[in-house]
């Protein structure tokens, strides 16, 4: 059972990357943190979805939407409960902006 991280990312500007995918008869709880290393305001989404790799999340996949993060400033979402194929998958303004999930899985 993987704990630590589960996913990282430095972001592409305006571009849906999926962080972690739950494997296949698993589940997981896990937190999602995202920080600005730019010297400017960006918005940022993070969304849980199902579907296929690189699949664009629905309007009812998202958790955080358009959310504000200013230079050096973090958005952390802790607690994510997750079922076997579900994708956290998250999107920023600009680039410089790191993502990581962290967290565990266990057998379902």
């Amino acid at each position: 059972m993987p704990s630590g991280r589960l996913g990282k990312a430095d972001l592409a500007a305006n571009t849906n990357t999926d962080l972690y995918t739950v494997p296949a008869g698993n589940v997981a709880t896990a937190s999602v943190c995202l920080v600005n290393r730019g010297a400017a305001d960006v918005t940022v989404r993070v969304a849980v979805r199902s579907g296929a790799a690189g699949a664009a999340p629905d309007n009812a996949d998202f958790l955080e939407y358009d959310a504000k993060i200013p230079p050096s400033g973090v958005l952390e979402r802790t607690q994510i409960a997750l079922a076997a194929g579900e994708t956290i998958t998250v999107r920023a303004s600009a680039s410089g902006v790191s993502a990581r999930v962290h967290g565990f899985e266990e057998s379902a």
